[in-house]
């Protein structure tokens, strides 16, 4: 044998290449067709039930991906209690990745129905999966084929259907070059619908409630039925309406471009306005700032005069409230007077102007010939009377007056009046006056 080999050795060489090639190529071979080498870790195994698995065919390389990243594949499919139970195995790397609260959906990647389950691994909310869970079929949908769609579609529907496609047949037929360049101008398009949907995945949640409060408007607005007929009537009148001032609409619509311009304008000079604005706004910080602490400081001011306003107050003001309403009357007849009070308190300002006017009022009162206005005279008439009814008692004052008449003529006038007699009852009586008799 070992004769053989060394007088065979270039040929024994190669034969172990050959058999070190075709092992490396069946192990590639085998690695892309997704067999598990016995050193690789055991995959993390989760099942998903689905109302039907049709075209699922565990062995030919039908994967799990997660936003089109292969996560997993399908390696079984039975059936339990009326669903079709898929069996997932998922790398060992994405074990922590899987939420109770996952979606699974069945998605054929080519023509020919070669299937894949697109699985979006659920949110943090929901507690993770363990091995062996099952993903309920209410989580999963189906791969929906075109016969089904046609079947949910009434005859006249599905005429209509097969003229349009038989038009547009027709219609393309020659121009296939014609449609690739449309598809391809519609790539931008597609890219960014595709940026959007997305985003909209992401906010699945949120959209979730929307249709559920559209469901709740739909749902109460279908019992309103007489509040929309009233509200479309209503907006018929409306628009009836608008269409009657066509011509005022048409010339409001002609005016709209100067007014455009004047707002250009204004707001042009706004702009002015705004740029003094901003220092003072900066001035008022430290203001405004400081308002917390003016607040902390009128605490103690507003807790003490809470019980005043409570207890004194707000009792005074309810028991004013009937005055006040009583002056309801006096006041609107006050100000139907007003007008004829201000009249007469204008005369009466210029009569004070006249009396306090004085031509000479800014000379030297020293100087002769100054002219006095009438304050001054009144002032020296108060002096005058006061000389003149100098003579008072206890009535009060009275001008002098002297009474002419021999003595009995005076006693007989002083014995019908007492008070005179009182008087001059002692010098008529005094002999020194009227003697003796």
């Amino acid at each position: 044998m070992k004769t053989a080999i060394r007088k065979h050795a270039g040929h024994f060489a190669a034969v172990i290449g050959l058999a070190l090639v075709a092992a490396l190529v069946g192990g590639y071979i085998m690695h892309n067709q997704r067999m598990r080498f016995p050193w690789e870790g055991k995959p993390f195994e989760l099942q998903a039930a689905f109302s039907t698995a049709q075209a699922v065919t565990p062995g030919q390389g039908q994967t799990v991906r997660v936003s089109g990243v292969r996560v997993g594949d399908i390696t079984k499919v039975g059936l339990k209690d009326g669903h079709a139970v898929v069996t997932l195995a998922l790398d060992p790397e994405y074990k922590d990745l899987v939420h109770t609260n996952a979606t699974a959906l069945l998605r054929p990647k080519t023509g020919l129905k070669d299937m894949f389950i697109e699985l979006d691994p659920g949110t943090d909310k929901a507690p993770l999966a363990t091995r062996g869970w099952t993903l309920p079929v209410s989580n999963t949908l189906p791969d929906v084929n075109p016969d089904e769609i046609l079947a949910s579609l009434d005859s006249d529907t599905r005429d209509y259907l097969t003229l349009l496609v038989d038009g547009a047949g027709r219609g393309l037929k020659g121009r296939g070059n014609d449609l690739r360049e449309v598809f391809r101008r519609f790539e931008p398009t597609h890219r960014d619908l595709a940026r959007v949907n997305s985003l909209v995945a992401r906010r699945h949640q949120n959209l979730s409630r929307l249709v559920h409060s559209l469901g709740d408007l739909n749902d109460e607005l279908a019992g309103k039925s007489d509040d929309l007929a009233a509200l479309v009537d209503s907006s018929s009148a409306v628009f009836r309406s608008f269409a009657s001032e066509q011509a005022n609409v048409t010339r409001a619509v002609g005016d709209l471009p100067g007014a455009l311009r004047q707002t250009t304008d204004t707001l042009g000079r706004v702009q002015k306005f705004a740029e003094t604005l901003r220092p003072a706004a900066v001035h008022l910080q430290p203001a405004l700032k400081a308002l917390n602490r003016a607040n902390g400081a009128v605490q103690p001011f507003a807790k003490e005069a809470a019980p005043i306003v409570q207890s004194q107050i707000r009792p005074f003001v309810r028991d004013a409230r009937p005055v006040v309403r009583s002056t309801t009357k006096p006041a609107d007849e006050l100000a139907a007077a007003t007008p004829d009070l201000t009249s007469s308190f204008t005369v009466l300002n210029h009569l004070f102007n006249l009396a306090g006017y004085n031509p000479n009022g800014r000379e030297d009162p020293s100087k002769d010939g100054r002219e006095e206005g009438y304050l001054f005279w009144i002032a020296w008439l108060q002096h005058n009377g006061a000389a003149l009814f100098s003579t008072s008692d206890a009535n009060g004052p009275f001008r002098p007056v002297t009474l002419g008449g021999t003595c009995s003529v005076l006693k007989s006038i002083t014995s019908e009046n007492p008070p005179l007699n009182q008087t001059l009852l002692p010098a008529l009586t005094d002999p020194k006056i009227c003697g003796t008799n």
